[in-house]
């Protein structure tokens, strides 16, 4: 569709004081495929041409030209409403389909340039709880979409493993660590450790003392902390590492609050030198007031550099090393104000690349249950969300097919494809009521529907051994179901390019429900193996574009599709 939509605003932009741009946020899809398949609103030119809607559209109809891609435009009401060539339509969709196939869809609009994205950052020794899936599953997400745009993409978990807590595991450990325990199950042996340790201070005041003595050590290098901290820090990344490969999820960089402590004595001179800067009470800060924000703390009064410093040197060290397009910030809506003020400080330091630089928020995500019921008590383990969804899979599996060869493979794809799913198919914005009756409905709204489908899809192609052909006579997929089917392919580039330009996965989360029940409506409508032959070879041409399409769309999603289910 991007061929006709580019026709389409090449003749507009001749009729109307409007950039490319501006007609292309205006060109809309009407609600009905007969009213045309692309719609500008004439309305919004009523006051400067001093006509009426319905006027501008009969005038504008009057110039638009027949072209390679528009077979007409017809003025409706206050839209001037477009038809495409469908013949052409039709073959070039399928076509590229068949040419393209795993990069059908893909585009090469980012050529040449990087976006850096932040995105998942547990801590270091603490459980990955489901307060991280989020992050996770939508910066994965913006990370596959933007590499689909044809942007060279760098994945940073940028690791909470730096602060005051590790001294406090660190004086933990020595006061009642058990070795074994530790290569056990280190993050619950870990958490266990850090809660008992709080659980004695508020008993033993010395303990909290102990503990910033320990932090101290670590500041300093006291060898003896330092080992044991990377200690905690490796077997951490390892238990992380085995959750990430269950989400098939990996990063370019692993790059922790850590990495950057030899740069912020340069940075916070940098800011001095700036003049952006001011002592407050015996802290550092610059002063927001002028742009209605509070104060931006970088270093307290006892000498401690904060979250603002170490992401001020991080967005530096980012730039020098990646030279971004954009730089973008996977984490929660609670963080909205630290983003606002890191920006405004890179801005004031000077850097032109300040406003490349990204918030993508998110809000919660809350269980209908309440908390799940986990070896951890009141953290819910995402690993414990992943292993209840693949169970609770298994279970649909054994029950709708029992003789599945790949039960097991099967369940983990489905399982794992409805939680991410589940988080990626609303608005990223809104908090989440995670239900599981509703992740796991084969027939509503959700990942499975769509893998159901690629899986019936597959079988059809199996049986009799079913050739597809791109030299299928095209001109026998007239029919409406047939036609909305096609127009759907089409737009699949559009649908991407809009998921990574708002940041917002959900986009094409809907995009593949409503391809998956477009096909639903024409399978129940078009046999397709029981046709004669000509038009058998079509309808397979076309069904299997829907399946690759499926594939495609669930891959930048995160999610596998499986070919039994």
């Amino acid at each position: 569709m991007f061929k006709f939509k580019q026709e389409i605003i090449n003749n507009l932009v001749t009729l109307v004081d409007m950039t490319e741009e501006e007609i292309d946020q205006h060109l809309s899809i009407p609600p009905d495929p007969k009213m045309g398949d692309y719609a500008f609103p004439c309305f919004i030119l009523s006051k400067s041409w001093k006509r009426s809607p319905h006027e501008i559209s009969e005038y504008m109809a009057d110039k638009i030209q027949p072209g390679e891609w528009i077979k007409e435009a017809h003025n409706a009401g206050p839209y001037l409403n477009f038809f495409c060539n469908r013949e052409k339509l039709t073959g070039e969709t399928l076509k590229d389909i068949c040419e393209h196939r795993e990069f059908f869809g893909y585009l090469e609009e980012g050529e040449g340039e990087n976006v850096v994205i932040d995105f998942s950052a547990p801590n270091i020794a603490k459980p990955f709880g489901i307060g991280h899936l989020r992050s996770t599953v939508i910066g994965n997400s913006l990370y596959r979409l933007y590499k689909a745009l044809g942007y060279n993409c760098i994945g940073i978990n940028h690791l909470g493993d730096w602060g005051t807590q590790f001294g406090k595991l660190i004086a933990a450990y020595e006061h009642w660590g058990d070795e074994e325990k530790l290569k056990d199950d280190p993050i619950s042996y870990l958490y266990e450790l850090y809660v008992q340790f709080h659980k004695e201070a508020s008993e033993n005041e010395s303990l909290e003392e102990e503990g910033r003595s320990c932090f101290k050590n670590l500041e300093w290098g006291e060898e003896e902390a330092v080992c044991m901290w990377a200690k905690f820090k490796d077997l951490s990344l390892k238990e992380f590492r085995r959750v990430y490969d269950r989400l098939d999820i990996k990063f370019d960089a692993e790059q922790g609050e850590s990495f950057y402590n030899e740069m912020l004595s340069p940075t916070i001179k940098m800011l001095e030198e700036n003049n952006i800067v001011k002592e407050s009470d015996g802290a550092l800060v610059v002063d927001l007031e002028s742009y209605n924000m509070p104060p931006c703390l970088l270093r307290k009064k006892d000498g401690a550099t904060l979250y603002a410093t170490r992401d001020l040197c991080a967005a530096i060290y980012r730039f020098e090393e990646y030279n971004f397009h954009k730089l973008i910030y996977v984490v929660g809506a609670g963080q909205s104000l630290h983003f606002q003020q890191l920006f405004k400080v890179l801005e004031l330091m000077g850097f032109p690349w300040a406003d490349r630089c990204v918030h993508v928020p998110f809000g919660l995500i809350k269980f209908k249950e309440g908390k799940m019921s986990t070896r951890m008590g009141n953290l819910i383990f995402l690993e414990d969300v992943i292993d209840k969804a693949v169970s609770l899979a298994r279970e649909i599996i054994e029950e709708k097919n029992p003789g599945l060869e790949s039960k097991e493979e099967v369940a983990e794809m489905v399982g794992i494809g409805a939680v991410i799913f589940g988080d990626l198919s609303n608005d990223r914005v809104k908090d989440i009521d995670f239900d599981w009756d509703k992740v796991l409905d084969f027939s509503g709204e959700t990942s499975p529907y769509i893998q159901y489908a690629h899986a019936r899809i597959c079988s059809i192609l199996r049986k009799e051994d079913a050739h597809i052909s791109p030299q299928a006579d095209f001109s026998l997929l007239s029919r409406e179901e047939e036609q909305s089917l096609i127009s759907y392919l089409a737009r699949f580039s559009e649908n991407i390019k809009r998921a990574a330009d708002n940041y917002k996965p959900s986009i094409l989360a809907r995009y593949l429900i409503d391809l998956t029940r477009e096909f639903n409506y024409f399978y129940h409508r078009c046999p397709v193996l029981t046709a004669e032959k000509e038009l058998k070879e079509a309808r397979l041409l076309l069904i299997d574009g829907v399946r690759q399409v499926l594939v495609n769309g669930l891959y930048l999603l995160g999610i596998k599709a499986p070919q039994e289910m």
